[in-house]
């Protein structure tokens, strides 16, 4: 912790000082990142939210868009649907994204568009009884 700047010293030099003074203990040397490159960005416009973007990178979240997050949980859905152990399930699977497909498709979030349609539930069920295997 630095001391207090005393009274009539002016700050410019007292600052100056302090700086000075840390070199001098190779207080810069021993920080994280030292002698590294900056990361990569660095030199782009100011964000404010870079600290969560970094936090989020390190612990490896990925952040997409509503419309293209739904399109990958649409998919995941689908394959769910096909795996699922009966038809009632693969039913309320489909269902369910269907509800969240419409719902985007007529208050559509900022970013790329959706491009995509609800599922025809009968289309799914009919593949996932033709994915089954023979019962019997």
């Amino acid at each position: 912790m630095t001391e207090r700047k005393p009274p009539g010293v002016p700050f410019d030099s007292w600052v100056d000082r302090q700086i000075r003074d840390a070199e001098a203990r190779d207080d810069f040397a021993k920080l994280p990142g030292a002698g590294k490159p900056l990361p990569n960005g660095a030199d782009t416009s100011y964000d404010e939210l870079w600290w969560i973007r970094q936090k989020l990178a390190r612990e490896g979240y990925s952040v997409l868009p509503p419309t293209l997050a739904l399109r990958k949980e649409a998919e995941d859905a689908l394959t769910a649907a096909y795996s699922a152990p009966s038809e009632r399930i693969a039913r309320k699977i489909i269902t369910e994204v269907n509800a969240r497909i419409r719902e985007m498709m007529f208050k559509p979030p900022p970013g790329p568009p959706l491009g995509m349609k609800p599922y025809d539930v009968e289309d799914v069920v009919r593949e996932w009884r033709e994915r089954r295997p023979a019962e019997g």
